[in-house]
């Protein structure tokens, strides 16, 4: 069955119209509110060979019609007109971006939350770190009788920090000696790059605070795992395609799986934007949504994702607007940090 022009812009007026009001929508609505230029028994029929083609659905039997995946996915791909973001947008995100432009990683929290707040649909954001991430700086700080802090900068300017739990911690004097060991061994490395000889002259130096260096190591090499940050969850809650609680749940307990994520977002850097429909999801409690994900990265040995989760009747248009200029002004801002 052909799928001529007068489809087509059923098919959009469909897709468009259940996007903005969650409601399936019937032959005589489609005829009032577009002006297709046809009768309403013409678009009844238009509308009987596209559910036969299988882009348009009847979820009961007396009621309109509303797209299918497939439906979206040609939506998608033919006939949706991509807008640009309007100036109050984009004056949003680069002051976001200006705002945090020294800190990488509350930079990635920032966009999550501003993402969010401009699309109203859940977002993820991945910190772009990875085993090729060097050290420039590294500082054993005192906090109290049983603690001490460990800060750590990275190339990629993403300062961080961690409290490490010990039973006798060294005194002021002996932890800015021991820092100065770390920087000289340390110093311009990947994590990946310590090795045992490393390891075994830092343990020279260490001495009696062996301990304390296995600690100091263990954190280095967990801070080299994607960070993934969240936003925008809880606006599931106001889809009407999510208020049977289990689906709701499902969605939360998805995005709370760190390791799921990075896989859903991919691990690599992915070229351009992508769409994923519906069913072409393969994790199952995401059935229901879709999701429009691109890449970022700084320099030549990182990167990282971020992504827009949301119901299929999602505005892909403006989410993918949204999307586009963001990676846009990180990847400026990034290069331009790195010397990129």
């Amino acid at each position: 069955m052909k799928l001529n022009d007068r489809k087509m812009k059923i098919l959009e007026a469909i897709v468009m119209d259940y996007i903005a009001t969650a409601e399936p929508i019937g032959s005589r609505t489609i005829a009032k509110k577009y002006d297709l230029g046809i009768s309403s028994a013409t678009i009844r029929n238009e509308m009987s060979d596209l559910e036969d083609m299988g882009l348009i659905i009847q979820p009961h039997t007396s009621s309109g019609r509303v797209p299918s995946d497939s439906g979206y996915r040609l939506y998608v791909d033919s006939l949706m007109q991509q807008r640009p973001l309007t100036d109050d947008e984009t004056m949003f995100l680069q002051q976001m971006i200006m705002d945090n432009i020294h800190h990488v990683d509350y930079l990635m929290q920032e966009t999550a939350k501003a993402i969010a707040a401009m699309t109203r649909y859940a977002t993820v954001v991945s910190e772009p770190r990875d085993k090729k991430t060097k050290i420039k700086q590294i500082q054993l700080m005192p906090m109290d009788e049983h603690s001490i802090v460990l800060i750590w900068v990275t190339d990629t300017k993403a300062v961080k920090n961690q409290i490490i739990f010990i039973q006798d911690p060294p005194d002021c004097d002996t932890l800015a000696m021991l820092s100065k060991v770390l920087n000289v061994h340390l110093q311009n490395q990947s994590v990946d790059k310590i090795n045992k000889q490393t390891i075994s002259d830092l343990m020279k130096e260490f001495g009696e605070h062996t301990n304390l260096l296995m600690s100091v190591l263990g954190v280095l090499a967990d801070g080299v795992k994607n960070q993934v940050y969240t936003s925008g969850v809880n606006n599931f809650l106001t889809f009407p395609e999510f208020s049977d609680p289990s689906k709701v749940q499902a969605v939360f307990h998805a995005l709370e799986e760190r390791e799921m994520l990075i896989t859903l977002f991919g691990r690599e850097p992915s070229d351009g934007i992508q769409v994923i429909i519906g069913t072409e999801n393969h994790v199952e409690s995401l059935k229901n949504c879709s999701i429009i994900r691109a890449s970022y990265s700084v320099g030549d040995g990182s990167a990282g994702c971020i992504g827009i989760i949301g119901p299929t009747r999602m505005d892909y248009a403006q989410s993918i607007s949204v999307m586009q200029g963001i990676v846009l002004n990180i990847n400026k801002v990034l290069e331009a940090l790195t010397g990129g």
